[in-house]
């Protein structure tokens, strides 16, 4: 017999002057007449982190139920589409936070579970993240191991925290313990890093502009991989380019919109969108079409730093986030805390919504990811760093199934919980940390 069909390459890029588009997993990437021949691809899994700063009520992010989860608590009440998918951790803790306990240690040790080394200086030292663990083994063949992302453009130098260099507090994620890795947070450059790879970067953004969008750039490319594909494939790029199209139309009028505003913010670089919550769903946007392109498997995000004093009119808050965290128990202030936790929830949510809606192979993107959404605080009034609000999503390719409420008695790490997400998306370590072993109920399907 002969075997006539070829598959595509899983890494091919549709080609352009100073671009490269990366593909969507398709069927013809399939090999002819293998086990695999009339089914999509197996697929790969994700791992991604979202932060949030300074704790939250936890009395409102606490579900009601332990074990199997029938409905969420206030905080979490968006996620509720997606609750066979969710699963919600009590009583974690980051001992190594505790130095003092303070708003930098809680976000450098949220994915290093380590003890930062207490200086002003440029001799800071942590460790190296769980993420850019998991960028070394699943994120290698990738064209981006990894991505740092965060929104808050401007970074502070010097000491931020009680003695610690603003170097802990700007940076979640470190390749090694004396390297940290600067997020971006400006769209532009964040969609040109996905798919911009010829000149500088000002030669790509003059490009950018001057032509408009960079699918011009590989019409010809696409008109010829259309001719090779089945109808659902080209339905699949069909919707792919037009997701991406649209990223771009966003950055665009965001762009517009700064160049001809009568009072622009000069600290903001151009390309930014005025609002908050349009720009944190650009960025999830664009980490969706990272991993849908398959660009990179692992991606760190910070909706905002520690310390913050953002406003979020948005969720019917007008307090500055931080000083409202040190309520003293004022159970007004204390429900305006809940209502920014649950407005930051709702942005995971998004995220979340925009991943169930992308298929891949015979599932999702959510069904093939692993999220893990939470703060390195846990009551922000005292600073401290036990029964952290943590929240985790996905289905890491058929490893994982939600819909639970796993809560601990007494303080367990949380870099049992590192340990455990490494395992699911195939990274297999015996210690993480200061872990104490993996969660056993993650490590088996939830009970029906």
């Amino acid at each position: 017999m002969i075997i006539q069909k070829k598959a595509i390459a899983r890494r091919s890029l549709l080609r352009g002057l100073g671009a490269g588009l990366a593909l969507p997993l398709l069927d013809a990437m399939v090999p002819a007449m293998t086990a695999l021949a009339a089914t999509p691809a197996a697929p790969v899994r994700r791992l991604g982190f979202v932060y949030i700063p300074m704790g939250a009520t936890i009395a409102q992010w606490t579900p009601p139920e332990i074990g199997r989860m029938t409905r969420l608590s206030p905080t979490l009440n968006s996620l509720t589409p997606y609750l066979n998918q969710v699963t919600v951790i009590s009583n974690l803790e980051l001992k190594n936070a505790y130095s003092p306990g303070n708003h930098a240690t809680a976000n450098c040790s949220f994915l290093s579970a380590a003890k930062a080394k207490l200086t002003e200086g440029t001799d800071y030292e942590l460790a190296t993240t769980v993420d850019q663990i998991a960028a070394q083994r699943i994120g290698k063949d990738c064209p981006l191991p990894s991505m740092e992302l965060a929104m808050d453009l401007l970074t502070t130098i010097g000491n931020c925290d009680n003695g610690y260099s603003c170097v802990y507090q700007n940076n979640l994620s470190w390749s090694s313990p004396t390297t940290p890795l600067p997020a971006e947070a400006h769209p532009r450059l964040v969609f040109e890093r996905l798919f911009g790879d010829g000149g500088s970067a000002a030669e790509r953004r003059a490009e950018m502009r001057k032509n408009s969008s960079i699918l011009d750039w590989v019409s010809a490319d696409i008109a010829r991989l259309q001719g090779q594909l089945g109808a659902g494939d080209r339905t699949k790029v069909n919707e792919y380019l037009e997701s991406v199209r649209e990223v771009e139309r966003r950055i665009q009028k965001a762009e517009k919109q700064t160049k001809d505003g009568e009072m622009p913010d000069l600290d903001r670089p151009i390309g930014v969108p005025a609002s908050y919550a349009e720009h944190a769903k650009l960025m999830f946007d664009l980490q969706v079409l990272a991993m849908q392109g398959d660009v990179t498997r692992v991606i760190s995000f910070q909706l905002a730093r520690e310390a913050s004093t953002r406003v979020y009119p948005e969720a019917g808050v007008t307090d500055p986030h931080h000083p409202l965290t040190h309520h003293s128990g004022d159970p007004e202030k204390m429900a305006r805390v809940a209502k920014i936790n649950a407005y930051h929830v709702s942005l995971f949510a998004y995220f979340l919504s925009k991943l169930s809606a992308t298929k891949e192979g015979n599932g999702t993107l959510l069904d093939n990811s692993l999220l893990l959404c939470g703060s390195g605080m846990g009551n922000p009034d005292v600073h401290d760093h036990v029964n952290l609000p943590i929240v985790v999503a996905g289905g890491a390719a058929g490893n994982l199934k939600g819909g639970r409420h796993i809560k601990y008695d007494q303080p367990t790490p949380l870099a049992n919980l590192h340990l455990t997400l490494l395992d699911k998306v195939g990274v297999h370590l015996d210690a993480f940390a200061d872990s104490q072993g993996k969660i056993s109920e993650l490590l088996k399907p939830a009970a029906l």
